[in-house]
């Protein structure tokens, strides 16, 4: 599978667990996506997305988005889509 770049951690909320990701490539509800960093490695299925707190499907590059994950990310994180 292949993987393209889509972004960066910009920051990290513990309650509830969301990253907020600076885009720089559409996201869309349904894509997964890879986290990596220094001691961050993750995959997971994007299921909501919001944007200054309002949900969407859907965010272009520009956007900074809040994207629930199971686990802690770290602020640099690598954001990367997942071809199927």
């Amino acid at each position: 599978m292949s993987e393209d770049l889509i972004g960066a951690v910009s920051d990290f909320f513990a309650h509830p667990v969301v990253a907020a990701i600076e885009l720089t490539a559409p996201l869309k509800v349904g894509d997964r996506i890879h986290i990596k960093g220094h001691t961050t490695d993750l995959e997971l299925d994007v299921e909501s997305m919001q944007i200054h707190n309002a949900v969407v499907q859907q965010a272009a590059p520009g956007d900074s988005v809040g994207v629930k994950v199971p686990d802690r990310v770290r602020k640099g994180d690598a954001v990367y889509k997942v071809a199927p």
